[in-house]
């Protein structure tokens, strides 16, 4: 475990949408630093796993830290390589004490320069929720109710924008497709 609290406090994840489980981790980031930074991560991608443009998410994350003012977001392109995206990172992000991530490669390409954790390791294991980006796209490719499954200011968001309707409909075969072939 670390040592609350923190000053500055970072982390990259791609938050489309923002689900129950990331929505828990964003708060626990905002409680447990100064400030947070908050990388919108493949900010210049749109397709079928990033299937919300950069303002909207910007917007998701608004919603979901909705009453919190010590975070900053910061889009994070893909650049596909790892050491210059690592060094566009250390450029965006500058000095933190804590780096979150549950992705593997992002942590070792930040080992050396971040002291590294697991986003698990900010919520108590009461309070964890099992649940991933790719399993509510998968819902909404359905059409099944992925509500409950996303912070709740987002979803109302998402529906009022219709934005569940346009994934369907840019997105939903070749996310059905994606969900057969990893199950």
């Amino acid at each position: 475990m670390f040592e609350r609290p923190v000053k500055k406090v970072g982390m990259i994840a791609r938050w489309k949408p923002v689900h129950v489980g990331q929505a828990l981790v964003l708060r626990a980031l905002c409680a447990c630093a100064g400030h947070a930074h908050i990388g919108i991560g493949s900010s210049n991608r749109y397709n079928a796993r990033n299937p919300f443009t950069l303002e909207e998410t910007q917007d998701m994350l608004r919603l979901a830290l909705h009453g919190r003012g010590n975070y900053t977001l910061i889009p994070v392109p893909d650049l596909d390589d790892g050491p210059h995206w690592r060094v566009m990172v250390l450029d965006l992000f500058g000095e933190l004490d804590l780096f979150v991530t549950d992705n593997p490669y992002v942590a070792n390409l930040l080992r050396n320069d971040y002291r590294i954790i697991r986003p698990v390791e900010l919520i108590p294991s009461e309070e964890q929720v099992c649940v991933d980006g790719a399993m509510v796209r998968a819902m909404m490719a359905r059409g099944e109710s992925w509500q409950a499954w996303v912070e709740e200011r987002c979803g109302v968001y998402i529906q009022q924008k219709k934005l569940d309707e346009r994934f369907r409909r840019e997105f939903g075969l070749e996310t059905l497709a994606l969900t057969t072939i990893v199950e």
